[in-house]
């Protein structure tokens, strides 16, 4: 026969059983108010829209209002730190590109950990980069591209949106893997780096799809190739520059979501699972490949692989180029 428990005990039992079921309450009753979703640029922009889209559909999903937050500025470190101090509860979440990656090696004294302080949840969808030339150019396709630049060293330049942006850091790539040199030609913003390409002032720029798909098709400009791993379904017939002798290079504009750092297990489990459901959607599908935005959906281990591989990458790159932040 059992011992019946002294009362003490009883009562001690009881205390445990009850804070036990508060704390499965508490975690099971995410979200129980508004998700603050940090976007680290201005309105308006093609990742604030990805943003506004993916959220207001991940609110229907949650049953809790998503909220936009456009916090610009230093890169998108303000943003970033912003959500790396809040409370790991959840409800402050950081909607990022590959500045993410790429602050680390530009800046050596961020206030935060890129590493340590932000838990990836999910890689939601990206962009790849195409790289265009002005229509006169004297190539016709990245194989002519890469042996006209050979030949004529540092006499192409290319535009891009900035020193130390995803354009930048990934055609220094690109030079590096091939050997080639060119001049960078940085602007203040995409917008009026292509404008100098469209009026021949610049040669080459690596652009959006679907920034580009209107001027090529007047004939403004000629895609050369693509900088995803697969050919887009937007143009399938641009081949990619992994399959035009460079296997395994690609520069892609990812967004994705991360949590600060001790976010608790199932709470990133149940915010990636109902962004799985969101990105199943076939009206969104459709509405994002409209604008050249590749959907993804890949889970926080994944998420964090890749993201481990670019802080590598291009701590290597920016000190083997010397690129300084602006």
């Amino acid at each position: 026969m059992a011992t019946p428990l002294k009362p003490s005990r009883r009562f001690g039992a009881l205390l445990c059983a009850l804070a036990s079921c508060w704390v499965f309450a508490a975690q099971a009753a995410y979200p129980d108010r508004p998700i603050k979703l940090i976007v680290p640029f201005s309105a308006g922009g093609t990742v604030d829209a990805v943003a506004r889209t993916l959220g207001g559909q991940l609110a229907i999903q949650l049953n809790s209002p998503v909220v936009i937050e456009n916090v610009p500025g230093a890169g998108g470190s303000l943003a970033t730190q912003r959500v790396a101090k809040s409370p790991a509860d959840g409800y402050t979440l950081l909607f990022t590109t590959p500045n993410h990656t790429i602050n680390p090696a530009l800046n050596d004294k961020l206030p935060f950990d890129t590493a340590k302080d932000l838990a990836p949840i999910s890689l939601v969808a990206q962009i790849p980069e195409l790289l265009i030339a002005h229509a006169q150019q004297p190539y016709t396709d990245f194989a002519g591209f890469v042996k006209y630049a050979a030949a004529n060293p540092d006499k192409l330049s290319y535009a891009s949106a900035g020193n130390g942006t995803l354009p930048h850091v990934t055609m220094e790539l690109l030079m590096q893997k091939l050997n080639l040199k060119m001049q960078h030609i940085p602007y203040k913003g995409a917008a009026p780096a292509l404008n100098d390409v469209l009026s021949g002032v610049v040669p080459l720029k690596y652009d959006t799809i679907a920034t580009s798909a209107g001027h090529i098709k007047a004939g403004r400009i000629k895609p050369l190739a693509i900088a995803s791993l697969k050919r887009s379904p937007l143009m399938p017939e641009v081949p990619t520059i992994a399959e035009s002798g460079l296997p395994g290079y690609q520069g892609i504009l990812w967004m994705g979501i991360l949590a600060p750092a001790g976010t608790p297990r199932e709470i990133v489990d149940t915010v990636h699972q109902q962004l799985r459901n969101v990105l199943r959607d076939p009206a969104l599908l459709k509405r994002l490949e409209a604008d050249g935005v590749e959907a993804v959906g890949t889970p926080p281990a994944e998420f964090d692989k890749l993201i481990s591989t670019e802080l590598r990458q291009w701590a290597e790159l920016v000190k083997r180029a010397n690129i300084k932040a602006e």
